[in-house]
């Protein structure tokens, strides 16, 4: 079963009472490519988070958030140093001779040191544990919705499978009596030549004819697409997690682009031309749908 590169996870939690989630995202990437973004309290975290993250995605890019809901992080307290306060009227007093000096509390709280904002201390160490567990919870639900957005663009590309070897069926139909047309157009090209020029070589003017009736011929083109649209199909059916497909099925699909281009080049026919177009236009719309597999 194939995987899409695109999921999404969260996991609400409390630490010593504080709310925060974890969010979990990803997007199609031509690597794997891993960030986490932390509050600052936990930034000494980010680095085995983010290997933990590594290891449980194989392609695309992952972006892992962890932060407190608004109005909800950890708030700084005003806390005030009496001693401090009491240093200054000393030193106050000092200055005036000994005599007691009345100063006010607003000027107190102003000066340095007197009042300063204490941030919120946690417990790093024991939050570890629990931010690697809400992690692990929220990489699995992304890992769900990329199977289950996976089983649809499965679903997707099997459907247009099915129609781009319709049109090599319907290709191979035309094509033969585009050939055999061809051939006898030749032949009856030759036959007048030969009635107006006289004799020519017979052997020579025949085979001739092979070799233009032959330049039209697009079987082996439509075999080798026939072959490239079977592998698709069995990647598809053998794919699983531990193995990304992804790059693989976007080169069948180049190969799939190529032979199509070729028997365009070759199509001396407006319906044959018309298929090659419809074909050229289901593999466009397979690759669009494969840049995001896994």
């Amino acid at each position: 079963m194939i995987h899409s590169m695109t999921g999404f996870g969260r996991v609400d939690l409390e630490i010593d009472g504080l709310p925060i989630f974890v969010e979990v995202r990803s997007v199609n990437h031509r690597h794997l490519d891993v960030s986490v973004r932390v509050p600052r309290l936990f930034s000494v975290l980010e680095p085995a988070l983010k290997k933990r993250l590594r290891s449980r995605f194989q392609r695309g890019k992952v972006d892992a958030s962890v932060a407190f809901p608004q109005n909800a992080s950890p708030r700084a307290r005003l806390v005030l140093d009496v001693e401090v306060a009491d240093q200054y009227r000393a030193f106050a007093a000092e200055l005036a001779g000994g005599e007691a000096v009345q100063l006010p509390a607003v000027q107190l709280v102003a000066l340095p040191g007197v009042a300063r904002l204490v941030e919120q201390e946690l417990n790093v160490e024991a939050a570890q544990t629990v931010l690697e567990e809400a992690l692990d919870r929220a990489a699995e639900e992304t890992l769900e919705m990329r199977l289950r957005e996976g089983q649809a663009l499965e679903r997707e590309l099997r459907g247009r499978l099915e129609a781009v070897l319709a049109l090599v069926g319907s290709l191979e139909a035309r094509s033969g009596d585009v050939v055999a047309a061809a051939r006898e157009r030749i032949r009856k090209r030759a036959d007048q030549l030969r009635e107006e020029l006289g004799n020519l070589d017979e052997a020579r003017l025949y085979q001739e004819v092979a070799i233009a009736a032959d330049r039209l011929d697009v079987t082996e083109e439509l075999v080798r697409l026939r072959s490239h649209v079977e592998q698709f199909g069995e990647v598809l059916a053998t794919a699983d997690s531990e193995t990304p497909c992804g790059r693989r099925l976007d080169f069948l699909l180049q190969e799939m682009m190529r032979e199509a281009n070729t028997v365009g080049s070759k199509a001396s026919d407006a319906p044959l031309a018309h298929f090659v177009v419809d074909m050229k236009t289901e593999v466009e719309r397979i690759r669009e749908q494969v840049q995001n597999v896994e």
